[in-house]
C-alpha cells in the first residue's frame, strides 16, 4: 500500500527496475492513496524491497508478498533473466523478509514446543531400549528443533537480535527438556520393572552406536545444518529437513537420559559429546552459508554490526568443536587402536594354537576393555577354544596368556574356554 505523498517515487522505482504493476486507489480514507500489485521472480524479490524502501515505503506501511503458481508472460520471463543474471549466487533464494517470516511461522509457541520436544524424547528413549531402529526414527519426524537452530543463524546475519536471543534460548531448552524427559521416563521403567531387570543398555545396538562418538558426528551435524538452511531460502519445504537436524539431536539427548537412569558415566559422557557437538556444528554450517549467500540487514549502516556479530559468533562456534573435536578425535585414534589390537591378539592366539595342536580351532575371541576417557584400557581378554574329542587342553591357558600378554606388553587377564567339537 502507497502512503500519501509517495505514489510517483513508487511508480518511478518500479519503472527502473523494469516491472510491470498496477496501480489502483486505495478508498479507505486512511493515510494510503493507492495499492500497486506486481510479480517478481524470486531473485528479484529482496532488490525490489530494496528499491521501495528508499522510495519510503517501510514497515509502518503494508507490503504482502505471495506465493504464485506460475506467471504467464514473455515480459516477465525476461525480467526473470535479467535478475537471475545479476545475482551473485543464482536465483534461487529467497529474500530477507521472507527468510525472517519463515524462521517466525517455524517457532511454534513455547507450550507446544516443550510438548512435542518431550513426546520426541520419551519415543526415542522407548526405541533405544527396545534397540528399534523404526521407534528411533518415528521419534525425529514430531521433534520440533528445526525453527530454533535456524532463528539463530537468521537472527545473526540480519543483525535481528531478538531473533537470535529466541534461538539460542530455544535450543538450550529443547536440549535441557529432552535430556529429562529421557532421564525421567528411563527411571520410571526402571524402577517400575518395565525393563528386563539385568539389561545393560550398553548391549543394544541402538544405545552403544552413541557410546563413542568419531568424526564422523561432525559430517552428519554439519550436513544437517546446510541442508535446513538451504531448504529456508530456497523456500522448499522444511519438514524432511527437521528430521535430519532431530537425527542429530534427540537420539544422543535420549541416550544421555538412559545413561543417566541406569548410572552409566562413559555412557552419559559420550552421548552428551555428540550432543554439544551437533547444536554447536549444525549453528556453525547454518550461519556460514547465509553469510556466503549474501543475506545482509536491512539497512546498510548495520552491516558492520552484522559482520562483527557473525565473526564473533563463528569464531566462538568454531574453538568450541575443535576442543570438543579433541575428544571425538581420541575416540576415533581409540577404535581404531582397540581394532588393531583385537587383530593382533586374534592372530597370536590363532598361532598359538596352532602351534599347541593342529586341531585346536579358535572360535570366539573378546576383548573387554575399561575406562570413561579414551585411551580405554584391554583388562580382559576371553578366548573361545574348540577342541576335537578326546583331546587334553591342559596347558592351553598359560600359553596363550602368555602369548597375548607379549602382543599387549603387559598382564592382562586371560580366560580360556574349551568346547568339544565333534563333526561328523
Amino acid at each position: 500500500m502507497i502512503p500519501a505523498g509517495k505514489r510517483a517515487a513508487v511508480v518511478r522505482a518500479l519503472d527502473d527496475e523494469g516491472v510491470d504493476y498496477v496501480v489502483t486507489d486505495e478508498t479507505s480514507g486512511r493515510e494510503y492513496t493507492a495499492v500497486a500489485t506486481f510479480p517478481l521472480p524470486t531473485a528479484a524479490v529482496e532488490p525490489v524491497l530494496d528499491r521501495l524502501r528508499e522510495a519510503g515505503i517501510d514497515e509502518s506501511t503494508y507490503t504482502v508478498i505471495v506465493a504464485a503458481e506460475t506467471v504467464i508472460s514473455r515480459r516477465f520471463e525476461a525480467l526473470e533473466e535479467q535478475y537471475e543474471e545479476d545475482a551473485d549466487h543464482g536465483g534461487d533464494r529467497i529474500s530477507r523478509e521472507e527468510l525472517q517470516a519463515k524462521a517466525d511461522d517455524l517457532a511454534s509457541g513455547l507450550g507446544t514446543y516443550v510438548l512435542m520436544t518431550v513426546i520426541s524424547a520419551v519415543i526415542a528413549t522407548a526405541g533405544l531400549l527396545l534397540d528399534s531402529p523404526a521407534t528411533v526414527v518415528g521419534s525425529m519426524v514430531i521433534a520440533p528443533l528445526i525453527g530454533p537452530a535456524m532463528s539463530a543463524a537468521i537472527g545473526t546475519v540480519v543483525d535481528d537480535e531478538a531473533l537470535f536471543r529466541r534461538g539460542v534460548r530455544m535450543q538450550v531448552l529443547g536440549v535441557a527438556v529432552a535430556v529429562l524427559a529421557a532421564t525421567l521416563f528411563a527411571l520410571a521403567l526402571r524402577s517400575l520393572a518395565l525393563v528386563p531387570p539385568g539389561l545393560d543398555p550398553l548391549e543394544l545396538a541402538e544405545v552403544s552406536e552413541r557410546l563413542a562418538p568419531n568424526v564422523l558426528v561432525l559430517v552428519v551435524a554439519v550436513g544437517a545444518g546446510v541442508a535446513g538452511i538451504v531448504s529456508l531460502m530456497t523456500g522448499v519445504s522444511a519438514t524432511l529437513v527437521g528430521v535430519m537436524i532431530a537425527v542429530a539431536l534427540i537420539p544422543p539427548a535420549a541416550a544421555v537420559g538412559i545413561g543417566i537412569a541406569f548410572r552409566i558415566p562413559r555412557l552419559v559422557l559420550g552421548a552428551g559429546i555428540i550432543v554439544a557437538v551437533n547444536v554447536l556444528s549444525i549453528n556453525l554450517s547454518a550461519l556460514v552459508v547465509l553469510w556466503y549467500e549474501g543475506y545482509r540487514p536491512q539497512r546498510w549502516f548495520r552491516e558492520d554490526d552484522a559482520r562483527a556479530a557473525f565473526l564473533k559468533r563463528a569464531a566462538v562456534l568454531a574453538a568450541a568443536i575443535a576442543l570438543l573435536s579433541v575428544f571425538l578425535g581420541g575416540v576415533t585414534y581409540d577404535s581404531y587402536v582397540a581394532s588393531t589390537t583385537e587383530a593382533d591378539i586374534r592372530a597370536a592366539a590363532s598361532d598359538e594354537l596352532t602351534a599347541i595342536d593342529s586341531e585346536f580351532e579358535l572360535l570366539e575371541l573378546t576383548v573387554e576393555r575399561s575406562g570413561t576417557v579414551p585411551p580405554l584400557e584391554t583388562d580382559r581378554v576371553v578366548v573361545t577354544v574348540g577342541v576335537p574329542p578326546g583331546s587334553a587342553a591342559a596347558g592351553t591357558a598359560p600359553a596363550l596368556d602368555d602369548r597375548i600378554e607379549s602382543v599387549l606388553g603387559r598382564e592382562v587377564g586371560v580366560e580360556v574356554r574349551t568346547v568339544t567339537v565333534e563333526r561328523a
